[in-house]
Order: structure tokens, then sequence, then C-alpha cells
């Protein structure tokens, strides 16, 4: 999930007004101050207006499919704990974030219905009866399933009375010489008011009494987050670090008696509020809002189930949540810690070892040296599908080649998402110190990543780059780069679009295809967008993108038109889109009357789905499909038949109103025959009944299809498509093996 930046001027002028007469003007609105939906007006249209999927609730159901994951016996061990892990990592981000956008609407008083109809104080009712049935269930299976199966392979997650007196007298140590000098324990009495607790950190609620008065006394101590969650203490035994500090509690309060310890867990908001103009420098204003950001109003309370109640009500009414925002649960709270026993060095319990493999084009049989980037794209195009194409010897490679060349003029560059040690940026800093013009747009307002892009701007524009930040108001979540050469034909434009971000560490675990081209006309529309960016240039024309908030959703609907216009006329129809979420109601609406005039639609989502597949008389030649699995799929694909010569659109827009309205994205048209048949390779198996999936039905729930009728596992569409790099790759290397037996 990723920050919504402000609404521009379209919707603000759209938006209800409020009860007094006068209109929310969202110009003005902090990103993510309300996270509003821009208001669909159901029975406004010809279609049924109970058509659309509560956005909230269907995320739910995504989180959900990660849990099942985690319930899979059929998955090694190791992933299965990941996906637990991911599963609460996931919940903590949606309560941060967009239960937290609920209430800032409910209390705003901007609170209209939901294009699914529900009011959000409806919506919120059901993620929390959601949510609570959720947590429980994660909450069981940790306990009943994984810790037992985790003991059976030797890897035991134990409580203090579990340790043994060898590990206990291990455990009193690491706590006297490294955890008890970080430890401050906040007391609370008329002479020290309730501390300020931090979202997601986990706290220790103590309760002592001083012997000689009687008297009891409240005190929460922080369990500090640089320690291992879970504390090792030989031959692959953890225990909780909130064990280790609750056994020596006496330390911190000598001559005091510690009647009680209770582990709780506050969640809070931690959606940015930064207004931005044209006069403001956005980079210190989002500086300060960072440091703002840890006091936010809290959303959820997770204690554990055995919690006294009277430290209880201390809690709830000191931290401002209702009754309604507990949740109780078996201890250990926060197993997002998991991720550290997932890591575990057991190969036998995780998914056997993948290394990407270099894409055939840019892969010399004859040498093992780096292959040269530019001969290779003056010769083909080059669709990567990371992970399965290495993105180091690609894209990584292709800005380092770039840096290093004497002919190349100029590089310019998006940066949304990048890794903390990344090669990327330090490529771009060598061209800057070669001479080269270096353009960098940062997207500062990147969600939780913000911290790590402000210090990469600072040191490219340190190094002489030109750092810019975008436009006001939106926020630039494209996928590009431009290189320009000097060639002795004249200047030569390559570039790379992608759906993922230039992540050299996610590049190994998302899904995500990329476009290296040297086509003309890609690199001018390109170098287009990059003015647009970057300068007062308003051009919003473009051959071979769709550029939203300019022409996206646009773009798209007039394709989906026009594959029911060949649908009438007999030629071959037919729309299949891959994407993280499909939400935006326009398009839906397009996809519902594309499938009423017989235009199979097929929709691929990993998240948020809003439409409803197999409705008769909307939407009977509609399927959706999810498929989850050890890579994140992420990639956004828009495939139009387009009546027997498809065309096929890549980027890096969702169908959300935030990317097709709030943001900078681009998609470009796949202009070779070989890529486009690429992709339908890809959509063919996601859509084959023989593949893995999740399926969707008209009423919100998904229904998993991993076993044939015999009970046997479906094709997993991830292992299908590693087996197949390994069989090129098997492939390229007994062909230089042939060629050069010497090397070989």
């Amino acid at each position: 999930m990723t920050a919504d930046a402000p609404v521009g001027t379209s919707l603000a002028a759209s938006l209800a007004g409020h009860a007094d007469g006068s209109t929310l003007d969202l110009r003005a609105v902090s990103p993510g101050t309300f996270d509003i939906e821009p208001p669909y007006d159901a029975f406004a249209d010809d279609l049924d207006p109970d058509r659309f999927l509560d956005r909230e609730l269907s995320w739910l159901r995504f989180n959900t499919r990660v849990l099942e994951l985690a319930e899979d016996p059929g998955l090694p061990l190791l992933e299965r704990t990941r996906f637990l892990a991911i599963f609460a990592s996931n919940l903590d981000e949606f309560f941060m974030v967009r239960v937290a956008g609920l209430k800032r609407r409910i209390a705003a008083g901007v609170a209209v219905p939901t294009a699914s109809g529900l009011l959000p104080r409806e919506v919120l009712e059901q993620i929390w009866r959601t949510t609570g049935a959720l947590m429980e269930r994660q909450a069981s299976l940790f306990r009943d399933e994984i810790v037992p199966a985790l003991a059976k392979e030797d890897i035991a997650l134990v409580r203090w009375d579990e340790l043994d007196r060898d590990e206990q007298k291990a455990c009193k140590k690491l706590f006297k010489e490294r955890v008890f000098p970080v430890l401050t324990p906040l007391a609370v009495d008329p002479a020290h008011p309730f501390p300020y607790i931090s979202g997601l950190s986990l706290n220790l609620a103590v309760l002592v009494r001083n012997p000689k008065t009687g008297k009891e006394h409240f005190a929460r101590v922080k369990v500090p987050p640089i320690f291992a969650r879970f504390v090792p203490v030989g031959n692959e035994r953890f225990v909780p670090l909130e064990d280790v500090i609750g056994e020596h509690l006496k330390r911190l309060f000598p001559g005091m008696e510690v009647l009680g310890v209770h582990t709780f867990r506050v969640t809070r908001n931690e959606d940015l509020e930064v207004e931005e103009d044209d006069a403001e420098n956005l980079l210190a204003a989002l500086e300060k809002e960072l440091l703002r950001r840890r006091f936010g109003p809290p959303v959820r309370l997770e204690v554990e189930e055995t919690i006294d109640e009277h430290i209880l009500d201390l809690l709830v009414t000191e931290l401002g949540v209702n009754a309604g925002e507990v949740v109780r649960l078996p201890g250990p709270l926060d197993l997002t810690g998991l991720h550290d026993i997932a890591d575990l060095d057991r190969a036998e319990l995780k998914y056997p070892a993948f290394v990407p493999s270099t894409h055939t084009q840019l892969a010399e049989v004859e040498s093992a040296s780096p292959v040269d980037v530019f001969k290779a794209l003056q010769r083909n195009d080059v669709l990567l599908h990371h992970p399965y194409d290495s993105f180091s010897t690609s894209v990584q490679r292709f800005i380092e080649q770039a840096a290093d060349d004497p002919h190349v003029l100029a590089i310019k560059q998006t940066l949304y998402r990048t890794s903390g040690d990344s090669p990327i940026v330090e490529a771009l800093v060598d061209a800057a110190d070669a001479g080269k013009q270096v353009l960098v747009l940062v997207e500062i307002k990147a969600r939780f990543d913000e911290q790590a892009n402000i210090k990469w701007a600072r040191k490219l524009e340190h190094a002489g780059c030109h750092v810019v930040y975008g436009l006001v108001g939106l926020k630039t979540h494209c996928k590009l780069a431009m290189v320009v050469r000097d060639e002795p034909e004249g200047i030569r434009r390559y570039v790379h679009i992608g759906t993922g971000n230039y992540n050299p560490k996610t590049a190994r675990m998302y899904e995500d295809y990329g476009l290296l081209t040297a086509n003309e006309g890609i690199g001018e529309d390109v170098a287009h967008l990059f003015n647009n960016l970057s300068g007062f240039s308003r051009n919003a024309s473009y051959e071979n993108l769709l550029v939203a908030p300019d022409s996206a959703r646009d773009g798209i609907i007039e394709r989906i038109q026009g594959e029911v216009v060949h649908q009438l006329a007999g030629r071959p129809a037919r729309i299949r889109i891959k994407a993280n979420s499909i939400v935006d109601e326009a398009v839906i609406d397009e996809l519902y009357r594309a499938t009423m005039a017989g235009v199979p639609v097929d929709l691929l989502t990993r998240g948020i789905c809003a439409a409803r597949p197999g409705v008769p008389g909307l939407s009977e030649t509609m399927r959706v499909r999810s498929i989850l699995g050890r890579f994140l799929e992420h990639s956004r694909v828009f495939w139009f038949e387009n009546g027997g010569a498809p065309e096929v659109w890549i980027g890096s827009a969702d169908l959300m109103h935030r990317n097709l309205d709030r943001r900078v994205e681009a998609l470009v048209r796949l202009p070779g025959q070989s890529e486009v048949e690429e992709v339908a390779r890809l959509l063919d198996l996601s859509f084959d009944d023989r593949t893995s999936s999740w399926w969707l039905n008209s009423d919100g729930g998904w229904d998993r299809h991993h076993l044939d009728a015999d009970g046997e596992p479906l094709r997993d569409l991830q292992e299908m498509l590693i087996a197949t790099k390994r069989r090129r790759r098997l492939l390229r290397t007994t062909e230089r093996a042939l060629d050069h037996p010497a090397d070989a």
C-alpha cells in the first residue's frame, strides 16, 4: 500500500459540499488527510446500483488469502512462518492508513457513502468484526500449528517457563549486560503523567506495590526494538524478549513488589499530512512532518488476553481508544518478528533457491563478459520479466553503463523507492561526477520510505544532479529512465519503462515487467514527459504512452469500448487486465458494459477488486482471479484483442482513483509482436483452470482452487516460470560449452 497524494482540481469540484453549504477544496487538504474516494453516484447510472464490492473489505479478503498461505501444510514450514509475519505487517499498515482514514472521514463530517453504498461507519464496523476474527485465527494458527511444527524441526519458540536452568541463566546475563542498560521505566503518578506510547511499539504494563505504604503504582516499560524480537538461547531455541524483561523487573523497580506484568501494543495513524504549494519547501515540510508522524492518534490497542481489567481500563482511558478498538489475543503479540525466524539458515524448510538469470537478449553466448546494452537495444527491444530476469544484469547494468559511457550526454530517471545501498543512485552520482547532465525526479512522499528518499535527494543534489520533486498536488509514481547518447547517426534515446521500482532488493522478490527500448517514438514521448515533470511544459499528448492524470483513464476506457465495437462486428474481442488493485468505478462500469455486449473480460488482481464477476445480466463473461506465492505479483498489464491485432500496455498504474487522478503514471504500448506473445503466454497460464489461484465470487468471497479432482496440487505459476528460466539458462550454458569447449 502506498500513500495518496492531494486530489486534483477536477475532483475537488465534484466533491459534495459541507452541511453548512461550503465546499471542501481538496487542493488545500494534506495528502492522506481524508483519503477520500471521489463520490460515485451508483443510482445515476443505467447499471445495477449494487454492482461494486467495498474496497476496504476486499483488501481484508486479500490479507485472508495471505493467511491461507500460512495455513497451507503443503508449503515449506519457514515460508508459512514468513506469510504469518507478512499477514501481521499487512494488517498493521491497514490500520495505520485505511482505518485511520475512515476515522478521519467520520470525524471531519465528510463520511459520504462509498461506491459500495456503505457509510464509513458501517465499513468500520465490518472491519472490526472481520479483523477480530482474522487476528484470532492468526494467533490460533501460530500457537496450534506453526509452533508445534517448528518444534518437530528442532526450532523451538518457547516462553520463559519452558527454558531450562542454563538457558535462564544465559538470559539473565543478557538482560544484565545488554538489555537492562537500555530500559527506561516510566512511572505514572501525580508527578509523572501517562507516557506517550509510540505506534507499533511493544510495551509492558507493570503494576507494582510499595511494601511500606501498600500503595499500588502503574509503570510502562518499552520493549527495545533494537534487540531481536525472539531472543536466541542456543540450538535454535528462542524466547520472546518481553518474557526476558518481565522476569527481571525487580532490577528496574528495586524495593517494590511486582504484582503483574501485561504486554500491550498500540497502532496509530501513521499517514503523513503535508500541505504543499508553489512557495513551500516541500523537503523541509516533509522532514518536519516525519517528526510528528509518531504522535498520530491511536486506532487499535492490542493486549494479551490475560490482562488485568484495572490495567486495561487505565490503558483505554489514557490512550483515548474505545472498547471496540481493543483486541485481546493470546501472547506473544506482534508476530511481525517472525521474519527473523523465517530467515533461519534452514534451506530444507524454504522454497528451493532461485537465482535470476540474464535475459537471453542481454546474454552473450560467446562470452561471459557483460553485454553492451546499447548494442543489444539497437538490435531488438527487450521485455524484462523480474524476478525471473535479473535486474542487476539488465536495468542496473543499463544505468551503470550509461554512467560510464563517454558517448552518453544525459540521464533522466524517476526514483520512487530504492534500496538503502542503491547502486542506481551511486551510478547517477558517478554520471554527474563525469560531467553528464543528470536529472532525477525523487518522489519524497513515497509512504514509509520518505526518510530514505530525503537522504537520497540530498546526496544526489550534493553530487551535482538536478533533483526535482514533481508536480504540485501529484505524486510521481511512474517508473522511467532515459539515456541520451551521441552516436555517429546522431542523438539517440534509450528508454526503460517499468511496472516496478528501481530497487535491486525488491526486484528479487517482486514480479514486474520492464521494457528496454531504443524505439524513437517511445523515446520522444518519454522526453516530453520528463520535460513536463521538470519544467513548465504541459504537453499532454503522447503517441505511445498513456499518462495519468491526463489520459490514462480515458485511454483505457476508449480501448474497452473499442472491444465492444469489435465484438458487435464479429471480430475477435477480449480484455485481460493484470493489476494490484481494481477499484476505479468508471473503468469497472465500462468493463460491465463490455461483458453485457459479450466481450470476455479476465481480471487478474493480487489485492483489491471492487468488480462483481458472474452477475446475471451484468458480468456473466467476467472472470476474476488472484495469484499469490513466493514472489509478490506486482506488474500491471492491459491487454486488448483489438480485432485480432492485440494491443498490450504495461506500466505503473493500478485501476484506482489515486493512480488515475492523483499520480503521474505512465503506460507504454509494447511495440513488438514477440513481446505481445510473451505476455499472452503469461496471461494464458494465469487464467488456465489447471493453474493454482483464487476465484472471486459475485458476493465478494474468494475460493481457493489449488487441488485437482484427485486432490493433487495444481500447477504453481511462479514455479513454472522459474523452471522455464532454468531450462533457458541450461541451454545457454550448453551452447557456450559447445562453442568454446576450452572455456567450459
